[in-house]
């Protein structure tokens, strides 16, 4: 049955935070929760928790309340919340003890996240000692110390360098892999595309997009071409209708009407000798819908 959040809404004053939402997680994977600051997707986070109480609407885990006594959950806030004057192996098995865990299992526990996040020599460092990276790592190990069924990160990501970003990144995918039911907020389209099987985009505390995201991109068609070519091909991409929207180092990026004009493209380039180092046509990115949906919304 999963989750399910049903025609919920949240208003502080005038100010209408949450307007309506409705969407299900009726297996494991992970979900997108998307949208702009201020949009609603952090109070829609803690009134599933029940950290926030709602003004209309019906939240279910498998049909029943989500409450500690019933659900096994972790969360992950934007706003992180270890102690900075603790030793890391104190709260840590602080953490589990407070979600049910015997001590002994939660230093077991403990040990084991440290180790695979590569952070065990820190253990009994203070938590105010360690660089933000390490710092975010100890947070994720105390959002999933106790085996959670279900999992909110919000902006997991926010901060991290390239290698703590992929060290997190591995322990998702192991934890998709485990079955687990996680809620992604993120700012980081590329990251959402990774994981996410569906999602719901929310602007003002409304919904202006949600669904399954292969069959949002497919419904678009394609609509882009990217090019790399050592030669400057602009010109030659214009008498085919191909409109160019960003120039980088790397090459340039095309938005096109039809496949046709890519195909007639590319043939005028190998004619003259051209052979670019990469011609892709392509769905829009959901950075590009996003943009696109948020700013129909504005």
């Amino acid at each position: 049955m999963g989750l399910l959040v049903k025609n919920v809404s949240k208003s502080f004053g005038d100010k209408k935070a949450v307007d309506n939402l409705s969407f299900s997680m009726d297996q494991p994977g992970v979900f997108g929760l998307i949208g702009t600051n201020g949009a609603g997707k952090t109070t829609t986070i803690r009134m599933i928790l029940g950290v926030m109480d709602r003004d209309e609407g019906e939240i279910t885990w498998n049909g029943g309340p989500i409450r500690r006594d019933t659900v096994r959950f972790g969360y992950m806030p934007e706003e992180r919340g270890i102690y900075p004057k603790v030793k890391v192996s104190e709260q840590l098995i602080y953490f589990g003890v407070l979600r049910g865990m015997s001590r002994k299992d939660a230093a077991a526990s403990a040990d084991r996240w440290l180790e695979r996040l590569g952070v065990t020599e820190y253990k009994q460092m203070l938590a105010e000692k360690l660089s933000k990276g390490n710092q975010q790592k100890i947070q994720l190990i105390a959002t999933i110390i106790h085996d959670p069924e279900l999992i909110f990160l919000d902006e997991p990501f926010s901060g991290l360098d390239p290698i703590n970003a992929e060290v997190f990144k591995s322990v998702i995918g192991e934890l998709i892999a485990d079955n687990k039911t996680i809620i992604m907020s993120s700012h980081q389209m590329a990251t959402v595309e990774e994981y996410c099987r569906d999602l719901l985009i929310l602007k003002r505390g409304r919904t202006v997009l949600q669904g399954n995201l292969h069959d949002i991109k497919a419904g678009y068609g394609h609509t882009n071409l990217s090019v790399s070519c050592r030669q400057d091909v602009t010109a030659e991409a214009e008498r085919f209708g191909l409109r160019l929207i960003e120039k980088t180092a790397g090459g340039c990026e095309f938005k096109m009407n039809g496949d046709e004009s890519a195909h007639g493209f590319l043939k005028a380039l190998v004619d003259q000798g051209i052979y670019p180092e990469r011609f892709e046509i392509r769905e829009p990115s959901l950075h590009e819908i996003f943009v696109e949906k948020v700013g129909e919304a504005e």
